[in-house]
């Protein structure tokens, strides 16, 4: 087992635990909407807001999942490294657990749920973001990922995107936002 594979393993297993996190969050919020009765149903929303921030999550978690195969030349089994692995990727999954509420309302709504933790959720996925750029920084092998016209733009587009997902304040720009967002990691993974 290389350097690489023992940390990877701890990274892809928290990592791996937030896309569960994720995807257990949206299964009981659709188990709950088909087992509403059919008089509550009508009043029944599970809106747009919060499914698109699990989508984004899931997009950039696995952006980050991705960006560690970047630096596998790098990793060396150490107390810091794990313990950088372990706080980097445990943030993730607090904020994918987050991102859908323990319990569903019982009007149904999700999108006060949203905008309760969208904060929260952007702040922790924007940190993660400098932590990641700081570190690519500091490595001159992986500098020139980042130097380059392509990677500076979407760097940028991603940067503005979360920023406004932080501070709009209307539902329709958030979905907006979102889907931007979503956009642009769908474009990044098939160009």
């Amino acid at each position: 087992m290389s350097q690489f594979e023992f940390i990877f393993s701890l990274y892809s297993l928290l990592l791996g635990l937030s896309l569960v996190e994720l995807l257990s969050g949206l299964g009981k919020t659709v188990k709950a909407r088909l087992h509403v009765d059919e008089e509550a149903k009508a009043g029944y929303r599970i809106g747009w807001l919060t499914p698109l921030l699990g989508l984004f999550v899931m997009l950039d978690l696995l952006s980050f999942w991705g960006a560690a195969w970047a630096v596998r030349d790098i990793i060396a089994v150490s107390g810091g490294w794990m313990m950088g692995t372990m706080l980097f990727a445990s943030a993730y999954y607090l904020a994918a657990h987050l991102v859908f509420p323990e319990s569903i309302p019982k009007n149904g709504d999700l999108d006060p749920h949203y905008f309760h933790v969208r904060r929260i959720v952007f702040g922790m996925l924007f940190a993660l973001l400098v932590v990641q750029l700081t570190f690519y920084l500091s490595h001159p092998d992986l500098t020139t990922r980042l130097v380059n016209p392509t990677a500076l733009i979407l760097t940028a587009v991603l940067v503005i995107l979360m920023t406004a997902a932080f501070f709009v304040k209307s539902k329709a720009m958030n979905i907006a936002v979102l889907i931007a967002l979503i956009i642009r990691y769908a474009a990044v993974y098939l160009i």
